[in-house]
């Protein structure tokens, strides 16, 4: 478990061991809003994990106040797709080793909200939170799309998916009003339970084995917009990214 606040990540691991019986979980500290972090839990896991078979990418803020990462990215745009971005990059040599093998991105239907601003990336000509996340979670589909192809013929597999509207603190953000509205509408909304199915679905499904670079919903493949299926924009986010972070993926 990779996750920013050690004290909640380390109640959520007790709780896992109490509900699994697994005492094998290990809680590792990772802030994706800081490149630094993301550096020092690779090297660590590179060093310390003889194999890694499935990677989720589920860390993200929502709809949050214009702020920035500790690098100067937009905090949306940064951790929800360039923090995984950087992460996944920096495991994906262990990830090949561990083959046969998968990663999850966890998007979300909002990824209709924006499109991908190139030239305004960090949304610093004018900030919208809505758009921000949009584009944030659009480019967790458009990376996946261009990760796959470019894991063909290696045993890694890649997809995206929208785990449904999820009963989660990812709201906090929003108004007073609004949250109320959540809370009188949470009895359509997913549990966390409910809402980890479609990863769950995504990281070991056996009729998944040959797929890859898919969109899911609900345990299905699904239909994203036609701007999650431009892999012409895919190719250029993905120029963009690596130019961001300083990496060059071959």
């Amino acid at each position: 478990m990779a996750c920013r606040d050690m004290d909640r990540g380390e109640a959520a691991r007790r709780e896992i061991v109490e509900d699994s019986g697994n005492q094998n979980i290990v809680l590792k500290k990772l802030d994706l809003s800081d490149t630094k972090s993301i550096r020092e839990f690779a090297d660590l896991i590179n060093k310390e994990e003889q194999q890694l078979n499935i990677l989720i990418n589920n860390a993200g803020v929502m709809l949050c106040p214009y702020s920035k990462t500790a690098d100067g990215f937009e905090m949306q745009i940064g951790v929800n797709h360039l923090g995984h971005f950087l992460l996944t990059f920096l495991l994906l040599d262990l990830i090949k080793r561990s083959a046969p093998a998968r990663i999850v991105n966890v998007a979300s239907v909002a990824h209709t909200w924006g499109g991908i601003q190139l030239d305004d990336i960090n949304s610093e000509k004018g900030y919208n939170a809505r758009r921000a996340y949009g584009q944030s979670k659009l480019a967790n589909i458009l990376s996946t799309r261009s990760l796959a192809r470019r894991l063909q013929g290696t045993g890694v597999t890649v997809y995206s998916l929208h785990p449904g509207v999820v009963q989660t603190e990812l709201w906090r953000h929003l108004s007073a009003p609004v949250q109320v509205a959540v809370r009188i509408f949470s009895l359509f909304t997913k549990t966390s339970v409910q809402g980890a199915q479609t990863s769950i679905y995504c990281a070991v499904e056996p009729a998944l084995e040959k797929e890859s670079g898919g969109y899911y919903s609900d345990c299905a493949p699904a239909r994203c917009s036609r701007a999650a299926r431009d892999d012409e924009m895919a190719e250029k986010l993905w120029e963009l990214s690596c130019q961001m972070l300083g990496i060059q993926w071959d």
